[in-house]
């Protein structure tokens, strides 16, 4: 019976040397997983902000150009104003078909 619990404890040692490693390589891997996902929305909310910044200043540009085009600048803002209107009324109707395609994007980022 002697040699049963001498061979018993490498193997208890063991099962612990295990478990202790499945758990750093679950923390690495949560790591690894965090970070990828934050820079992904780093990078993706720097580019948001490009992009914000570039549509402002084009939207400014469209309805100063107008503006001069149409001989008075309200005009031109409101003719941007109602571009605007007119798409933010075609996004609203058409919700639905462009929610899943954007859902599947965040989770393909999310489980990738």
């Amino acid at each position: 019976m002697e040699p049963q619990k001498e061979t018993a404890r490498p193997i208890i040692e063991q099962v612990r040397e295990y478990v202790e490693t499945r758990l750093k390589l679950l923390k690495l891997e949560v790591i690894d997983r965090s970070s990828a996902i934050i820079a992904t929305i780093v990078v993706d909310l720097v580019m948001i902000i490009a992009l914000v910044l570039t549509f402002l200043f084009a939207s400014f540009t469209l309805a100063l150009f107008l503006g001069d085009v149409f001989g008075a600048y309200w005009k031109g803002f409101g003719t941007v104003a109602l571009l605007y209107l007119l798409i933010a009324v075609v996004i609203i109707v058409a919700k639905k078909p462009l929610e899943r395609p954007i859902i599947n994007v965040l989770v393909r980022k999310l489980f990738n």
